[in-house]
């Protein structure tokens, strides 16, 4: 069996998801008045990254906490609503090249996977149109009532934490690594992209570039 992950954001998506979130959470017509206390906790985590006190995956999976912890009140149902109500603003940035990429492997019959740190039920409903085999994102944890279950922190899916995702789905499956592929734009989706034979760095970032060069890779500009 041959693969082909992708990643989400700055791969499949042009742009940024969190930032698409906090703009969202911000000129929603029902949820905006949960903008601003969500923002003034978020930027002491920021702050301390910015100023090297904190991790960068740390303060990104904060980040995700604090934005759950906003939203702590809607049910799951309501979370799959709110969460598309966001496909649209997503459509419109899709990478139209890794998209295309995306059709083929999906032609010729490769196992195709997404890999994020997105909410997981975030990703299902903004990639709703996709036929993904296999979605792996941060999963949001619920209560038994259906509600966001804040006693359970949530497990940020990022740089090593993806491959052992991936690794472990895959872990009674013939996968022929060599000829499988691997789709990301940063540094942080090495451990991914070194699994595979044929990794692709999309407009990548400066040390990711300097990596594909080196290494004689593929990039998609």
């Amino acid at each position: 069996m041959r693969i082909a992950i992708f990643d989400f954001d700055g791969t499949l998506y042009a742009n940024e998801t969190f930032q698409l979130m906090m703009d969202r959470l911000k000129s929603h017509p029902t949820y905006s008045p949960l903008y601003k206390p969500f923002f003034r906790t978020i930027l002491w985590p920021y702050i301390s990254y910015k100023l090297k006190l904190l991790p960068e995956p740390k303060m990104r999976e904060r980040s995700m906490q604090i934005y759950l912890n906003a939203l702590q009140h809607l049910s799951r149902e309501e979370i799959h609503h709110y969460f598309q109500e966001m496909k649209h603003a997503i459509q419109e940035d899709f990478n139209e090249k890794v998209v295309q990429r995306y059709t083929e492997h999906r032609q010729n019959g490769d196992y195709t996977m997404l890999v994020s740190g997105a909410y997981t039920s975030f990703l299902h409903e903004v990639t709703s149109d996709f036929q993904f085999d296999r979605i792996i994102g941060t999963d949001i944890p619920f209560t038994r009532d259906e509600m966001i279950d804040l006693s359970q922190a949530i497990y940020h899916i990022q740089g090593d934490r993806k491959t052992e995702k991936v690794l472990s789905c895959l872990a009674s499956e013939n996968v022929d690594w060599s000829r499988s592929y691997a789709y990301g734009d940063s540094f942080s989706d090495l451990p991914v992209l070194q699994i595979v034979g044929n990794p692709v760095a999309v407009r990548p970032d400066s040390k990711l570039e300097a990596m594909a060069i080196e290494q004689k890779w593929e990039i998609i500009r």
